[in-house]
């Protein structure tokens, strides 16, 4: 059974992403490796993230990984963000023909991820977060399905510092992660 964790998990891509997600049941986050040197939204939703739910960074044990841990530590709160280590196992991952470091396997990941502090729902008080946004609300906000959504969707983006470039779900996935639905709704019949 995979445990369920508070904070949002940052990693290198979508192998880390994939590894993970058969372990964890947790927001993931992927960078793109040192894309992310160059993506100011990425880093402006990362910080907003850090700052709601806290984060936790995992980057591979290797020289990339550090370079790119180094970066999120100087551009992210420090007191929102916990550093998960992998430690080096010789190995060979299967996607590779040359072996390299394979710390990857379940235990090795909810142990880093243990010893960085994660909050871990089945070990600490339970979370209600209410009812998520769903894209029904999307739907009757005329974010999505109309002539205009695109552009409504784009501006919506604009207005909560949010990356313009997501697509519906993943502004959808982004706005459950910062706001309740109340919040939001509360705030969309504000700017209406």
């Amino acid at each position: 059974m995979k445990k369920a964790i508070r904070e949002v998990i940052v990693v290198e891509g979508r192998y880390d992403k994939n590894a993970l997600s058969q372990v964890v049941d947790a927001t993931i986050i992927t960078l793109g490796g040192f894309a992310v040197f160059n993506d100011r939204e990425k880093l402006a939703f990362l910080r907003r993230l850090a700052e709601q739910r806290g984060l936790i960074v995992l980057t591979d044990s290797d020289g990339a990984g550090f370079v790119i841990r180094n970066y999120l530590k100087g551009a992210l709160p420090r007191d929102r963000v916990k550093q998960a280590y992998i430690p080096d196992i010789p190995g060979k991952e299967r996607r590779k023909r040359t072996p390299g470091k394979e710390g990857k396997r379940p235990a090795v990941l909810l142990e880093a991820l243990r010893r960085a502090g994660a909050t871990f729902a089945d070990e600490g008080a339970a979370e209600c977060p209410g009812d998520p946004i769903t894209k029904a609300d999307l739907f009757a906000l005329g974010l999505t399905g109309g002539t205009d959504s695109a552009a409504k969707r784009r501006a919506l983006l604009k207005q909560l510092d949010l990356p313009e470039h997501l697509t519906p779900n993943g502004m959808l996935e982004a706005l459950n992660l910062l706001y309740s639905r109340e919040e939001f709704l509360s705030r969309m019949v504000k700017t209406q």
